[in-house]
């Protein structure tokens, strides 16, 4: 019974201590080291890298015309001299828009020089190509075409190959009615840019974070995210699609067993011939990097967690702990959005039967 009344006695006294003095309240954990919360992380993240993606607008008359012509010709291998290569060869729509392999294969089974770069989120870049060679994406859907160890094609057999099918010769005029010669390259490379327009990834995870969804990103996440602002990788990776704007060095890696680039091949300088441009090449962008190993313009790499640790050696020049690695390489699977939903269009039947060109 004493027992009893003590307890009770000390029960109230508790319990009128507590309500005479407010506990105080536990002090939050940081979200990272030097961010207290969500809204602080977030707000030196939309510094960095802007607005979310936006999805790809909608489109009626002209605008979808071409843009349903430059879906069947990116799928199309027509468009190569061999009729075996298109597009999609390289940057596969099912496979995060590249073609998961070190360098590209292309006519007669030659392997191109560099890593074949996603065309998702490609119109988000300042320029195409790893060396910046081409402006916009019309222009870098001339280039393959017409490459020896890509697509092995010329403009006017383009053309002529079009004009073989009426199917195309239909749809040319249809997406640009305004011009006596429709069916034209340029308009073939205008006709497959405004589709890969379309390839674009918004709701990925750090987007409808950024967008207000504390819940979006896991902790480790916003750790990683912290670590890849405050440690100098958004210093080159930056921007909506971050990376894609400007250009810097890197040499090749090198992997034992990895396939490498040729000595010869010193990036931006060949477009430039600027010494400043030696071994220089666009920053890539991040944004479904998880999908699209193997990794850098060598392709050497294909573990996300080793591409981060080799870029904070050769590019910041830090060593980074096995545990930041791995939240850097965590924040980066979250720059995965929603992928495209791109059904393989039918191909028109060839109409012409004058003879093209006999496959390699």
């Amino acid at each position: 019974m004493r027992l009893t009344v003590l307890l009770a006695t000390a029960a109230t006294a508790t319990a009128a201590l507590a309500q005479q003095e407010p506990a105080a309240p536990a002090e939050a954990a940081e979200i990272a080291p030097g961010y207290a919360t969500d809204a602080d992380l977030r707000d030196a993240a939309q510094g960095l890298f802007g607005v979310i993606l936006p999805a790809a607008p909608p489109a009626d008359g002209i605008e979808a015309a071409r843009r349903e012509l430059g879906a069947q010709l990116f799928f199309d291998p027509r468009m190569s001299s061999s009729g075996l290569f298109s597009c999609q060869t390289c940057h596969n729509v099912g496979m995060g828009g590249v073609d998961a392999l070190p360098t590209s294969i292309g006519h007669g089974w030659q392997k191109g020089p560099r890593n074949a770069p996603t065309v998702y989120n490609a119109l988000f870049n300042a320029a195409q190509f790893w060396d910046g060679r081409a402006a916009d994406l019309a222009e870098q859907a001339m280039g393959p075409v017409q490459a020896a160890v890509e697509m092995n094609n010329t403009p006017d057999q383009v053309v002529a190959t079009l004009n073989s099918m009426e199917p195309y010769r239909e749809a040319f005029a249809a997406s640009f009615p305004d011009e006596a010669e429709p069916v034209s390259f340029a308009n073939f490379a205008t006709a497959i840019a405004e589709f890969e327009e379309t390839l674009v990834t918004p709701g990925a995870a750090f987007d409808r974070w950024v967008n207000g969804d504390d819940a979006a990103m896991t902790p480790e996440q916003k750790r990683g995210l912290a670590l890849f602002m405050d440690s100098g990788c958004a210093g080159c990776h930056n921007g909506v699609n971050f990376g894609g704007h400007d250009y810097y060095p890197f040499g090749v890696v090198e992997r034992p067993g990895a396939e490498v680039l040729p000595e010869g091949d010193r990036g931006r300088f060949a477009v430039t011939e600027t010494a400043s441009d030696d071994y220089v090449f666009r920053a890539a962008p991040l944004r479904n990097v998880a999908l699209t190993p193997p990794y850098f313009h060598s392709g050497a790499v294909w573990s996300l967690p080793e591409a981060v640790d080799i870029m904070a050696n050769a590019q910041l020049g830090t060593e980074l702990a096995e545990a930041d690695i791995g939240a850097i390489a965590a924040f980066l699977t979250g720059l995965t959005g929603e992928q495209p939903q791109v059904p393989h269009p039918v191909l028109p039947p060839r109409t012409d039967e004058t003879p093209l060109p006999a496959p390699f």
